[in-house]
Parts: C-alpha cells; structure tokens; sequence
C-alpha cells in the first residue's frame, strides 16, 4: 500500500469517527444533547482545575483512591462488574476501565480485566439479540448492506467475524451491538473473537501500570532519571502502539472485506459500508426503525 493510498485511508478512518459520533449526538433527545453538552463544560473547568492544582497532586490522590479500591476485599469485583455494565451500549468507557484495572491492580489487572470483558461482550450479545428478534429479522430483510454484510459472514464464518472484532471500529461497546445484529453470528464464535482483543486490553493494563508508579510519589521519589524517562516512554510508546495498531487493522479488514473471493465487487463494498457507516442506534436500538413485533 502505497503512502498517499494510507493516509487516504486515515483521512477515511478520521472521517468515519466524525461521522459516528455526529449521527450519535444527532439521534439523542433533548435531555442526551444537554448532557453532552455538559460533559463539554465538565472536561473545560476540568482542565483548569489540573492547571490549579496541579498534575502532581492529582495524579497522587488518584492513586491513593486507586489503592483504596484495591484494598477492598470485593474491589475486583467492582471493577469486573462496572465493565460488564458498560459493555452494553449506549454506556462507554471500556479503555478506561480497562487501564484503570492496570492503575489500581498492576499487571494483575488483566485478568480481571479479561473476564469481565468477555462475560460483559457475551451477556451484551445474548440479551440484544433475544430483546430485538423481531426488529433485527425485519432490519436485515429491507437493508442492502446488511444483507450483503450477513452473506459474507455467513460464507466466511469465524475468521471473518475475528477480524471485524479487532477492529478499532466500531468502538467497543457498539460492536457488542453490531455482532448482535449479524444473524448469522452464533454466541461461541462471537466468544472466540473476542478472545483475541485480549492482547489490546493487556496493553491497557500494562499503560495503566506504569502511570500508576509515576503518579505515586513515594515510588517516584525512589526512581532516578533514567528510570522514570524509561517508564514515560514505556506509557507514550504504548500509546503510540495501540493507535497505530488500530489504524493498521482497520485498514486490514476493510480491504479484506472490499476484496473477498466469491463475491462480486458491488456485494464486497456494501458490506464494507454496512461497517464502515454502522450507527449503533441501528438496527437494535432505533426508535425511527420499523419494530417488526
């Protein structure tokens, strides 16, 4: 792939996020906008309040909160349950949630991490698909992409399904809702790919641990130079890593799709598309879509 063809696909990738989230803000109530918009002024006079108080001091009190949580005897288990709630959609937060694990627990935080990311995603599946039935068979019976989409996975089952599940879009809570949505999918597969964004939410864990140890200032107190320009590094470069990675899957699965053998090049697109444009108020969650009941 050429440089100009990459960045094109950025630009794609670029424009697909804006697009998400402005049919997003478009297809809330009143009361969703408003929200959003306080959301906007919390994260402003946020700013200014780190400015004041300063990073240092809040880095520390976030840590020490961070080893309050871990010190309870069912801390895990309030950190697993809050991922399994914000698996399913319209809640987000999975990043989060998933480097917090890694901020209060260390590299053990993977493991609870990993657990409640698979059971959420499953319980998610399971409980969109039975609650939308009717409205998912008449989504899929009047949406040329969806159709197109559903034969391509149905033809090529389970590596398919993997990777459109790696895929940094849609983000992951709505595709929680978009392989609900695919008929075809039956629950193990869906399982098994999942699986494999396990080596993303293990870089979550391991960013996590390392802003922890610079947030705290006895530990960082204890480092020299070397080892904290080692340990900002590590969190920058993984960082870096998980973005780059994103793109170059992203960029992977929708040249796949757009090329898969057996299918004709206008199925391929629409397909693509049926991804690429994706809204999770749709199929399951819409209130303008015909119910089918």
């Amino acid at each position: 792939m050429s440089a100009s063809q990459r960045l094109t696909n950025l630009w794609s990738l670029m424009k697909g996020w804006a697009k998400y989230a402005l049919n997003k803000y478009r297809n809330l109530h009143l009361f969703g906008k408003i929200f959003i918009w306080l959301v906007v002024l919390f994260y402003i006079f946020g700013g200014a309040f780190i400015v004041i108080a300063t990073p240092a001091r809040i880095a520390q009190y976030t840590y020490d909160k961070a080893e309050d949580l871990a010190a309870l005897k069912y801390g895990w288990l309030i950190l697993g349950c809050a991922i399994v709630i914000i698996s399913f959609p319209p809640l987000v937060g999975h990043t989060t949630l998933s480097t917090l694990a890694g901020f209060a627990y260390g590299m053990k935080g993977f493991f609870i991490s990993a657990v409640a990311s698979i059971v959420g995603s499953a319980l998610a599946f399971v409980v969109l698909r039975l609650l939308f039935k009717q409205r998912l068979r008449a989504w899929a019976n009047q949406n040329e992409k969806w159709k197109a989409l559903e034969s391509v996975v149905r033809a090529k089952g389970l590596p398919l399904i993997i990777l459109i599940r790696i895929s940094p879009f849609p983000p992951w809570v709505y595709s929680n809702s978009l392989f609900a949505s695919i008929q075809p999918v039956k629950l193990w597969q869906f399982v098994t790919a999942t699986c494999f964004v396990l080596p993303k939410i293990l870089l979550h864990t391991f960013i996590g641990s390392k802003i922890a140890e610079l947030s705290d200032g006895e530990q960082r107190g204890h480092m020299d130079t070397r080892t904290k320009i080692i340990d900002a590094g590590l969190i920058v470069g993984g960082i870096l890593i998980a973005l780059f990675a994103s793109w170059t899957v992203y960029n992977l699965v929708q040249d796949h799709i757009r090329k898969l053998e057996g299918f004709s090049p206008e199925v391929d697109a629409l397909a693509a598309e049926a991804i690429e444009g994706y809204d999770e108020e749709a199929p399951l969650l819409s209130s303008n879509q015909e119910r089918g009941d």
